[in-house]
C-alpha cells in the first residue's frame, strides 16, 4: 500500500478490503458450477472421524454442505451457533436433513442444539491470502473461537472460499487467528508449505 491508503486506520482499510472482496465473491458465486466443494471433500477424507465444524452458507458464500454430508457419515459434524456479541462461538451437531431454524445473524442452526468441540473448523471468510491471513465480517467470532480452541488442543482452521476471494496486503491485526489451510473450488493451499 502507498499514500493515503497506507495511512488509513485499520478499520477503514478493512472496510475497503471487505467491499472489494464481497464484489469478487458475488461474481464467483454467480459464475459457479457444480462441484465447488470437491477439494474440501478430498481434504476432509484424510481426517475421517475427527470432530469438525462447517457452516451454513449465507448470501454468496461457497457451500461446504456436500463435504460436510460426506464427513457426517464418519464422525461428528457441527455448525457454529452465535452466543452473543463479543463471545466465542459454540458448535451444535448437524446431520444431513436435520431440522434447521433461523439463528442470530441469519445463519441457520439445528433445532436441537447438541454442543460439542470440533478439532477441525471450516471457516467462512470474505478474503484470504496465501500466508493464512483471513478477513472476516468484523465481529471477531472466529478469532475468539479459534484462540480458545487452540489454547485447549491442536485445532485445524481451514478457510473455505472462492478462488476470487484471494487478496494481497490484507489489513490484519495481532488478534487475527491464522488459517492452517485454504481450500477453494480450484485448489488446496497449504499454509507455510515450501
Amino acid at each position: 500500500m502507498t499514500g493515503a491508503a497506507a495511512q488509513s486506520p485499520p478499520e477503514v482499510r478493512k472496510a475497503a478490503a471487505r467491499k472489494a472482496a464481497f464484489a469478487r465473491r458475488k461474481a464467483a458465486h454467480a459464475a459457479a458450477g457444480p462441484g465447488a466443494a470437491a477439494h474440501l471433500s478430498e481434504v476432509l477424507a484424510g481426517y475421517r472421524g475427527v470432530p469438525l465444524s462447517g457452516y451454513m452458507p449465507i448470501r454468496t458464500e461457497i457451500d461446504p454442505r456436500p463435504a460436510m454430508a460426506e464427513a457426517a457419515a464418519h464422525g461428528p459434524v457441527g455448525v457454529p451457533v452465535i452466543q452473543g456479541a463479543g463471545m466465542a462461538l459454540k458448535f451444535a451437531r448437524w446431520e444431513p436433513g436435520c431440522t434447521m431454524v433461523a439463528g442470530p445473524f441469519g445463519a441457520m442452526v439445528p433445532e436441537r442444539l447438541e454442543y460439542f468441540e470440533p478439532e477441525i473448523v471450516i471457516v467462512p471468510l470474505v478474503a484470504f491470502d496465501r500466508a493464512g491471513g483471513r478477513l472476516g465480517y468484523g465481529g471477531g467470532f472466529y478469532d475468539r473461537t479459534l484462540e480458545g480452541l487452540r489454547a485447549r488442543r491442536a485445532t485445524l482452521a481451514i478457510g473455505f472460499a472462492w478462488a476470487a476471494q484471494e487478496a494481497e496486503n490484507l489489513p490484519l491485526e495481532p488478534t487475527d487467528q491464522p488459517l492452517d489451510m485454504v481450500v477453494t473450488e480450484q485448489e488446496v493451499i497449504a499454509i507455510g508449505a515450501a
